[in-house]
């Protein structure tokens, strides 16, 4: 049987002050290190044996640079629905702060206060993945790490706190498809810079 489309590469953003300290970074708009624009510049390099039909940004401005660096920025759509999780009252904090008051805590079951639980980020991911599921052709999608870890396993059919069990690091490629009309994953957590994506 053919190969439904589409092809969906997932490019997490490249690396800020916060992905290097550990700080929950999530509606705070903050640049790429120098380092994470290189890496950007690389990712492009990379992505260049590629044809999309479309793609799609966060609208932060981490992820919108990184696809700008990579050479997207011309062609992408900006969709709210991409942006990261929402902290609330965890934003700028670390895990080990959190969890230092919290000791049982753990994002991808309990949420944040004040922020998005993990069915809030899913039901964003779904609008997502259904506007794109029909495309035909490749779709790069340029985000940030918690958002698509649940994007992965809402891509699969597991519910949205399975994203806990997808390590993403930052500038890495992942590639999801369909074998014999199944939702797949094709390549996780690829390091920047790799080899073929397809």
């Amino acid at each position: 049987m053919a190969q439904k489309s589409p092809i969906l590469s997932l490019a997490r953003h490249g690396e800020t002050a916060w992905s290097l300290s550990g700080q929950h970074t999530g509606l705070t708009d903050i640049p790429l290190t120098e380092k994470g624009e290189q890496d950007a510049r690389r990712l492009g390099e990379r992505l260049r044996e590629m044809t999309f039909a479309r793609v799609f940004t966060s609208p932060l401005q981490r992820a919108r640079r990184t696809c700008e660096l990579a050479g997207f920025g011309n062609v992408a759509v900006v969709d709210p629905d991409l942006v990261e999780w929402n902290y609330g009252d965890y934003e700028g904090r670390t895990s080990q702060e959190i969890k230092a008051e919290r000791p049982d805590w753990q994002l991808f079951r309990d949420g944040c206060p004040g922020g998005e639980k993990p069915a809030d980020v899913g039901a964003r991911v779904d609008r997502v993945i259904a506007r794109i599921r029909d495309a035909d052709g490749h779709v790069a999608v340029f985000a940030h790490g918690h958002l698509l870890r649940v994007f992965v396993a809402r891509w699969i059919g597991l519910p949205p706190e399975e994203g806990r069990r997808f390590v993403l690091d930052t500038v890495t490629l992942s590639v999801l498809g369909y074998y014999r009309d199944v939702p797949t994953i094709r390549r996780w957590n690829a390091p920047n810079p790799g080899g073929r994506l397809s």
